[in-house]
């Protein structure tokens, strides 16, 4: 699944670098995710980045954009061009 941003985002700007995907991009009020590109740092980390540093808690799984464990791995190679490899995911 990819996530989405809720609108109690208050703009801090400390989700964006995190991710490693550059998913996240400032929209027209608050941050968004783009969900083609967003793969819950599956590939990157064991957990996803900007959920850690989000102070407001304002990020969640979006229930439009269902996606599989694997469907996330396939999502990692596809933009990255890198083989999936579970072992390589830091903390």
């Amino acid at each position: 699944m990819a996530l989405f941003i809720t609108d109690q985002c208050i703009n801090c700007d400390v989700c964006e670098p995190e991710c490693p995907n550059d998913a996240i991009y400032q929209g027209e009020i608050i941050y968004e995710i783009e969900s083609s590109k967003c793969t819950e740092c599956v590939g990157h980390f064991k957990k996803e980045q900007c959920i850690i540093v989000c102070p407001v808690d304002c990020i969640l799984v979006d229930p439009e954009h269902e996606e599989s464990q694997e469907r996330l791995q396939s999502k990692y190679q596809d933009l990255t061009g890198k083989p999936f490899d579970k072992s390589a995911e830091a903390d």
